[in-house]
């Protein structure tokens, strides 16, 4: 018996390793809220705008729902526009966040030979333009600090 799963090839592991560290302009795909006795956290697939290289790529993260992690939740919801109200509110609606779109920063991370993204950073999608030039800038120039 033959059977279609969805995504199944983008979970190759060698597909995942041609995104690298950096900032990317990305709209949420995907949520899924995932509920865990000591860190209950939201999946989010993130589909890769910008760069226009790495287009049409994917990226998940993990973003924790812990009281000592709600500041990076709630980062994540202001600069992505998510619903103010809502947010007033201690309000999330998955299906408010699919479609939502803005800057992120990844990095990766290997634990226990375990390879995972971190998400680092978040802005709204209006400085996209600042943030990309300005990063590589630095890139072409390492010795320059900042």
């Amino acid at each position: 018996m033959r059977r279609c799963i969805q995504g199944l090839y983008e979970a190759d592991s060698s597909a995942t390793s041609q995104v690298r560290d950096g900032l990317f302009l990305v709209r949420v795909e995907r949520t899924q809220h995932r509920w865990d006795a000591r860190k209950p956290f939201y999946l989010l697939r993130f589909a890769i705008l910008e760069p226009k290289e790495l287009s049409g790529h994917s990226i998940t993260g993990r973003l924790y729902c812990t009281p000592r992690a709600l500041w990076k939740l709630n980062w994540f919801l202001r600069d992505f526009g998510y619903d103010a109200e809502l947010l007033g509110r201690d309000e999330i609606d998955d299906k408010n966040l699919v479609g939502l779109w803005g800057v992120v920063k990844v990095s990766h991370v290997v634990l226990n030979g375990t390879s995972l993204l971190n998400l680092d950073g978040f802005a709204p999608a209006s400085q996209w333009e600042a943030l990309s030039s300005a990063s590589s800038a630095s890139a072409a120039h390492p010795e320059v600090k900042r």
